[in-house]
């Protein structure tokens, strides 16, 4: 089965010092992979034109299908994505008609006029498409370069979102065609680490993604959320090869002196 690579370009010092926990990141990789996009890998940079650039360009090197970076397409003098990616695809700036007609109108709406700094807004790497932003000013940027398809969104997370899926029913041309499934069961009084070589094991006889997640203490209150995830051309035969799994999954849990319960159940 064929496999189709994506990357994910988190920029923001908040995200490095810690002060913000990148959620966007998380989201857009669920995302990717529900459309059945294997990420590859998550990078996080700095407000800095050269981290910027330097970070798209390590990603197109590695040829993925798709990169979707989020952070830094407001009005501030620290918002430089449009200016990284333009460096790194070696294509000048310019003003995006639709982008600057949107954002012209939604000032106007409020009564206000269009200052340098939003104006700056419109500001892409020639070639761009400005995808519409329903939850916020600044619209995403969609860009091709040698058959990859790159996506540029704010970092508010209701605008990423929002852009993302716009972009995602609107423009992406690279389609992967297969069908993800994802299961998740929950496991009391059984520990992490003794189920951890039977999970192993499964990992390598279905070929899924199989992630336990602690939800109480080890030692004293074990309990687990365990994820059951994969994908497949054929979306009868990863359902059946999740249920497989997840019938192994439970009696190993049991002969462990195990209990499982629903999400219904746990929450």
């Amino acid at each position: 089965m064929r496999t189709y690579l994506a990357e994910i370009l988190s920029i923001g010092n908040e995200i490095l010092s810690g002060r913000t926990v990148n959620t966007n990141a998380s989201h857009i990789a669920r995302r990717l992979t529900s459309l059945g996009f294997t990420v590859r890998r998550i990078t996080v940079v700095m407000d800095e034109l050269d981290e910027i650039s330097q970070g798209f360009k390590e990603a197109i090197q590695r040829n993925p299908k798709i990169i979707i970076s989020t952070g830094g397409l407001g009005p501030t003098y620290d918002d430089k994505t449009a200016e990284g990616l333009s460096l790194a695809l070696r294509r000048k700036l310019t003003i995006n008609k639709k982008a600057l007609e949107e954002i012209e109108n939604k000032y106007k709406k409020l009564g206000l006029e269009i200052t340098e700094e939003r104006r700056k807004m419109a500001i892409m790497p020639e070639g761009s498409v400005a995808v519409e932003n329903s939850k916020g000013i600044a619209p995403g940027i969609y860009i091709e370069q040698n058959g990859i398809e790159i996506l540029a969104t704010p970092g508010v997370p209701r605008e990423m979102e929002d852009i993302l899926e716009t972009f995602i029913k609107k423009y992406i041309k690279t389609k992967p065609e297969v069908r993800y499934v994802e299961e998740v069961i929950y496991a009391d009084k059984v520990m992490e680490s003794a189920l951890a070589p039977y999970v192993k094991q499964l990992v390598k006889k279905y070929d899924l993604y199989i992630k336990t997640h602690p939800k109480g203490y080890e030692l004293s209150n074990p309990s687990l959320e365990i994820q059951i995830a994969g994908n497949s051309e054929n979306e009868n035969e990863i359902k059946k090869r999740i249920e497989s799994c997840i019938n192994e999954l439970k009696e190993y849990i049991k002969n462990l002196g195990g209990t499982i319960k629903t999400s219904q159940e746990n929450q």
